[in-house]
């Protein structure tokens, strides 16, 4: 082996494995995980699948003898988006590993594992043993073989997840409408175009369709404006009744109504939300610490019972599990619902966003309306010498306003609010701020700035 094993400290993460090709995910890596993460879940078969990323084939192929050499069989669904995998792994009973590094730049690879069930790893959940593990197999003192290998075969999946999507809603029901998808050379250029063949109403144009790993239009990151602009330009010109941007691996979609004009992930989380109370009374509904004031109070005003989370999926997903909430969002625009396996996933999040626009009878401009009450500040990222030093001295200049630490700090000041947190993997705080107008909401940002960049 000539791979470091101290590499899997830097590209485990919190939630998946992710670091840059081949000096930190290459072959040797994928290999050594294939080997713990068999081992860690003692499965008999694991679901494997990969997006277009040009390295990706090539481990998947070391991960899946790692595997098979435990006694492990692979079912390998080649290209697929992160959440047909969520949906393999919930269907089959088995645990999953999907390579892909989501809307990070060509030069990234890497894996999101799920136990059976589609059920989270995290860090403190297996993902952090399974890190272990590996590095015990690159030095060469990992397992032995099983005396029987497993065996790899290959199944394809796709009709059966476009089935299961187009299950959320009533086809019948959906209006008349022109829809673009911005699937940024991403997974959605696979899995949309199947999902919307069952739609008659809907007439689909996409954008960048082609599998491209090396993201030749704009990088995959739908969260960042700069990568709507096209999709934007396209829904005005081409006169469509709403846009939808795909991350990379398509578990996210951003939603841009006929206006040009993109909405938050609070605010499709609000819209999600209303509309699954309706057929489910009462629920629990979570929603990230990050995610607008609009979003808990939309759950109460529709009869929900709203409980805020930690941000990252396999939070919200150990929430969910715990409390029996129906569904969940992120500000960051992952959805999760529960007749998905907990899972999240952007292309059923989709077609939901499209059956309330024909129950509303009405355009996306106006539906968006009564869910935005607040101006935010999107997320701002600073780099700073020591993260918790600056937090600590944040939090006592606000020493007077209710505030807590579930993730990072949030401080509670009356008519506005902040968040500030620190990245998983570089020396930055993450600040996200909401006050009631554009005015406030910039004043209020300059002096959080000020406080963090002088502490």
């Amino acid at each position: 082996m000539t791979t470091d094993p101290r590499v899997l400290d830097a590209i485990v993460k919190a939630y998946d494995v992710r670091g840059t090709t081949p000096d930190q995910m290459n072959e040797e890596v994928a290999h050594a995980l294939g080997v713990a993460f068999a081992r860690f879940t003692g499965a008999r078969s694991i679901v494997v699948a990969r997006d277009m990323r040009l390295t990706g084939q090539a481990l998947v192929a070391a991960f899946s003898d790692g595997a098979v050499s435990q006694g492990s069989s692979v079912i390998d669904l080649g290209l697929a988006s992160t959440d047909m995998v969520y949906f393999a792994a919930g269907t089959l009973d088995m645990p999953g590993a999907m390579f892909t590094a989501s809307h990070n730049p060509a030069r990234y690879n890497g894996i999101k594992f799920c136990l059976s069930g589609a059920r989270p790893v995290g860090i403190d959940t297996g993902l952090g043993e399974i890190r272990d593990a590996a590095k015990k197999v690159l030095t060469g003192a990992g397992p032995a073989p099983a005396p029987v290998r497993g065996t790899v075969s290959q199944r394809d999946m796709l009709e059966q997840f476009a089935d299961h999507v187009v299950s959320f809603v009533d086809v019948g029901a959906l209006s008349p409408m022109r829809v673009v998808a911005d699937t940024a050379n991403g997974m959605g250029g696979l899995i949309v175009p199947v999902v919307f063949s069952r739609l008659p109403m809907v007439e689909l144009e996409v954008m960048y369709p082609e599998l491209d790993g090396s993201f030749p239009n704009h990088p995959a990151d739908p969260i960042q404006p700069a990568n709507q602009r096209d999709l934007q330009a396209r829904v005005v010109g081409g006169g469509f009744d709403v846009g939808l941007a795909f991350d990379g691996d398509a578990d996210r979609v951003f939603v841009v109504d006929e206006k040009g004009r993109g909405l938050s992930g609070s605010t499709t989380t609000a819209i999600l939300a209303a509309a699954v109370l309706r057929s489910h009374p009462g629920a629990t509904v979570l929603h990230n610490l990050i995610c607008s004031r609009s979003v808990p109070e939309i759950i109460r005003e529709n009869g929900g019972n709203p409980v805020r989370t930690r941000v990252g999926h396999s939070n919200i997903k150990q929430v969910m599990a715990e409390t029996g909430a129906v569904f969940g969002g992120e500000h960051s625009a992952h959805y999760y619902f529960l007749d998905n396996f907990r899972a999240d996933s952007g292309i059923i999040a989709s077609v939901l966003v499209l059956a309330e626009m024909s129950r509303a009878a009405a355009p996306l401009s106006q539906l968006r309306t009564p869910f935005e009450r607040y101006e935010a500040s999107g997320e701002i990222n600073t780099e700073v010498t020591d993260v918790d030093r600056v937090i600590d001295e944040v939090a006592a200049r606000f020493a007077g306003r209710p505030q807590d630490r579930m993730d990072g700090l949030t401080v509670d000041c009356g008519d506005w609010w902040f968040n500030l947190r620190p990245s998983n993997t570089e020396p930055l705080l993450r600040l996200n701020l909401e006050a009631p107008t554009r005015g406030e909401c910039d004043d209020r940002v300059a002096e959080l700035l000020t406080l963090i960049t002088s502490a």
